[in-house]
């Protein structure tokens, strides 16, 4: 029998048939556990989380069956509760699956405490611009001590205590400049010359 006589065969039509039927019942099967298991057409809105506490947030997404990761603290943010939620991902009104896990990022507890720079001998205005460029609020309220330079910074204090260089404070504080105030005659200039 050539080759011709046999496709034309009863045999292999049925053959064909058979094996065209197998593969779409496949197919369906196959889709059909596909959707089961992608959970297709399930839609699950992500609620807005913002100024939520952990423990709150917690409980929201147990109820939509959603989990959460903590993926890092911002800087402070003092329009926002200590350890609440300041971001999600995906965000709040998307549509998410079953078990998603939606990212966090968190406003940590306070300030993050910043190193007091040397500042000793510097003007009032580089000490500003550098005390502000760090973080830091400069009071209005300045200090003149007796000195033969007018405005230039003999220290720093904060509630009330003297800073030294390399002390740690919250970002965001105030502090308040110990300047000269030009009026100072020089004569402890004079005695430490005699000293050495």
């Amino acid at each position: 029998m050539s080759l011709f006589q046999f496709v034309k065969s009863k045999t292999f039509l049925k053959q064909l048939v058979i094996a065209v039927l197998t593969l779409a019942v496949l197919i369906f099967v196959l889709m059909k556990w596909l959707t089961m298991i992608t959970n297709h057409n399930q839609k699950i809105e992500v609620p807005n989380l913002e100024k939520m506490s952990l423990n709150n947030v917690e409980t929201k997404l147990q109820e939509l069956d959603l989990n959460y990761v903590v993926v890092d603290s911002a800087s402070y943010n003092p329009n926002y509760p200590k350890r609440s939620v300041i971001e999600q991902s995906p965000s709040a009104g998307d549509f998410v699956k079953e078990n998603r896990k939606i990212y966090l990022t968190l406003n940590p507890s306070g300030y993050a405490n910043v190193e007091i720079p040397n500042l000793y001998g510097k003007t009032r205005r580089q000490a500003t611009s550098q005390l502000i460029a760090i973080g830091f609020k400069i009071s209005p309220k300045v200090m003149y001590v007796s000195d033969i330079a007018k405005d230039v910074v003999r220290g720093l204090r904060f509630k009330g205590k003297e800073l030294k260089v390399g002390d740690k404070i919250p970002k965001n504080s105030v502090i308040n400049l110990k300047l000269g105030d030009g009026r100072g005659t020089g004569r402890y200039i004079q005695n430490m010359k005699r000293e050495n």
